[in-house]
């Protein structure tokens, strides 16, 4: 499996941007889907965006879409997530996540087998 480490979270705010990293070591990056999600205190971990092995597809949660973008660089084993906009209820912990084989699995957790271990993002009002 690839294995995902999450950088660039911190404290922004309201309005403010941030890069969001992702670093994947291990198997072929670029065979993976890949997908960025968020759990904030006390709520269920939540979709934002996902991007196809290619990176010729993308799918964005109705709560980020026009403010976030979701990348990768596979020459670089990296995926991104820059964040425009940002609002007090976009603070959560968030995780990307790798999906190995032909299906893309959207916006569906379920369909994700590799995790990272999370970077905290807090947005002050």
């Amino acid at each position: 499996q690839v294995q995902l480490v999450e950088s660039g979270g911190g404290l922004v705010q309201a309005g403010g941007s941030l890069r969001l990293s992702c670093a994947a070591s291990g198997r072929t990056f670029s065979m993976y889907h890949m997908g960025w999600f968020r759990q904030a205190p006390g709520k269920e971990r939540e979709f934002v965006a996902s991007i196809s092995n290619a990176g010729s597809t993308t799918l964005y949660s109705d709560s980020v879409k026009g403010r976030f973008t979701i990348s990768r660089d596979n020459a670089k084993n990296t995926l991104y997530l820059q964040m425009n906009s940002l609002k007090p209820e976009d603070t959560a912990v968030y995780y990307c996540a790798g999906s190995f084989g032909p299906r893309n699995p959207g916006g569906n957790p379920a369909g994700f087998g590799s995790w990272g271990q999370g970077t905290q993002v807090t947005v002050s009002s």
